[in-house]
């Protein structure tokens, strides 16, 4: 991902941009505003001026990280195959950024509204994403309302679980290779099942 020059950011993309970074490190019940607005060198009443209140920034790092992510799928090729680009551009997106995978940890793992509101709104990204696939592959999704809860799991469940897989695996979870071997895997999974084959999805 190509640096920034922070300088040249508005004051309200520095909020935000300082506000994702401590999220990912600290969480956003151990983030103050005041925090957020030294790290972007900024005085606090402008995280009210921009953004009403503490929710409200993280309202808007929430619609910042879902715009990236959304960016990055409009960049599927379906003419490479649908599955393998969709793999390489989730590899790509997660494992480049250490920030967007702390700050997901982080709110997906609490307990509170607005994570459960950000899961609904990628879940709805993954059934999108299964209807194109369904289209692909000329079927339904085999599994109905789960099929999306299952895909994300394997995307996400790295990512939330990082810090205990790690010291089961040889190599960084997220080091470029080990997620072309995961991205790898997850499609085998999904095209064939645990223990199915390719006979199997030909009704041979």
């Amino acid at each position: 991902m190509t640096a920034v020059d922070k300088s040249d950011l508005t004051g309200r993309a520095r909020l935000r941009d300082a506000a994702l970074e401590l999220f990912a490190e600290r969480g956003f019940a151990a983030t103050s505003t005041r925090a957020v607005a030294a790290a972007a060198g900024l005085s606090p009443a402008l995280v009210t001026r921009h953004f009403g209140s503490k929710e409200g920034l993280r309202a808007a790092v929430d619609e910042y990280v879902l715009d990236r992510i959304g960016t990055e799928l409009e960049t599927v090729d379906a003419d490479a195959g649908l599955m393998e680009s969709l793999g390489k551009v989730s590899a790509r997106l997660f494992g480049a950024d250490p920030v967007l995978r702390g700050y997901l940890r982080h709110v997906l793992m609490e307990d509170s509204a607005a994570s459960a509101d950000l899961f609904g709104r990628l879940l709805n990204g993954a059934r999108a994403e299964l209807a194109r696939l369904s289209t692909e592959y000329g079927s339904r999704s085999p599994e109905g309302e789960w099929a999306a809860f299952q895909v994300l799991c394997l995307v996400l469940g790295p990512l939330l679980l990082e810090r205990v897989m790690q010291p089961h695996h040889s190599e960084p979870m997220f080091d470029p290779q080990v997620l072309a071997q995961r991205s790898a895997a997850n499609q085998r999974l999904l095209l064939q099942g645990l223990y199915g084959s390719p006979e199997d999805r030909s009704g041979g």
